[in-house]
C-alpha cells in the first residue's frame, strides 16, 4: 500500500467539510480549523501472498481556543458520527481513497482536549483510522 497515497486520499476527503484546512502532513504551523494527517503504523501480511497490509492512521482537528465555548462547539460538531461537519463521515466517503486501499474505517476518537502546535493553543482530538489494502501495491 502507498502510504503517500493514503495520506492525500484522507486530506482530500477531508476537503468535504466546508472551510476547513487540511493537510496531508503534519503541517509547521496552522490557522484553525485545521485537519491533518499525523502518525502512521502498519501491520504486514493479513494474508497470504502479501495479499494484505492494514494501516492505523492518527488524524488531528484542531479548532480555535481563544473563545472557548465556540472552539469546543466547533470540535464537537467534527467528533459527530454523519453530518455535513462530521469527519468521520467525509473520511468515509470515499474509502478506497481514489484507489489508494481496499477499505478504511474511522474507529474512533480521543483526546478531546488542549494541543499545542507551534506554540500555540488549540482543542483539537485525535481521530484513528484504520486502512486496509493491498501488500503488494
Amino acid at each position: 500500500m502507498d502510504i503517500i497515497a493514503v495520506r492525500a486520499g484522507l486530506a482530500g476527503n477531508a476537503t468535504r467539510i466546508p472551510n476547513l484546512r487540511t493537510f496531508a502532513y503534519t503541517p509547521d504551523s496552522i490557522a484553525p480549523p485545521t485537519f491533518f494527517v499525523g502518525e502512521v503504523t502498519g501491520d504486514f501480511d493479513g494474508a497470504f501472498g502479501r495479499g494484505m497490509d492494514t494501516l492505523t492512521v492518527v488524524c488531528r482537528v484542531l479548532v480555535a481556543w481563544a473563545d472557548d465555548r465556540s472552539g469546543q462547539r466547533q470540535l464537537d460538531e467534527f467528533l459527530s458520527g454523519s453530518g455535513e461537519q462530521s469527519l468521520k463521515a467525509a473520511l468515509e466517503w470515499d474509502s478506497t481513497l481514489g484507489g489508494a486501499c481496499h477499505d478504511l474505517r474511522v474507529t474512533g476518537w480521543s483526546g478531546y482536549g488542549l494541543y499545542e502546535h507551534a506554540g500555540n493553543q488549540y482543542y483539537g482530538a485525535e481521530f484513528s483510522v484504520t486502512v486496509i489494502g493491498d501488500g503488494n501495491a
